[in-house]
């Protein structure tokens, strides 16, 4: 069992910078493929990038490419969100997400636990 819980999020202006953080509980953190997804009003939740146990490999939805960087460190059991250069349509909840064994899905239904999410709103 993984607990995740989100931290991080907030009310800034158009092209400022916000750091999320996921912090897990349970054992076996470095096991997991771990991610974040977000979901705007109305919308589906989507995928927003992921990272291997490692951390070495990446991925990214393509509106996020060159603006925000996953991160992890296994020594806190700790997961990241960098997120730069944020534009309106990136106002979203934002998801942690886990996910047992594997590589990276974009697909939220491979993810075995998800945190509460947290709040990110930006402002034109």
């Amino acid at each position: 069992q993984v607990q995740l819980v989100e931290s991080g999020g907030g009310l800034v202006q158009a092209g400022d910078s916000l750091r999320l953080s996921c912090a897990a509980s349970g054992r076996s953190f470095s096991m997991y493929v771990m991610g974040w997804f977000r979901q705007a009003p109305g919308k589906e939740r989507e995928f927003v990038a992921s990272v291997n146990w490692s951390g070495f490999n990446t991925y990214y939805t393509d509106s996020v490419k060159g603006r925000f960087t996953i991160s992890r460190d296994n020594a806190k059991n700790t997961v990241y969100l960098q997120m730069n250069s944020l534009k309106p349509g990136d106002t979203a909840v934002y998801y942690c997400a886990a996910r047992r064994g594997g590589s990276y899905s974009l697909a939220s239904a491979d993810y075995d636990y998800w945190g509460q999410g947290t709040q990110v709103t930006v402002s034109s």
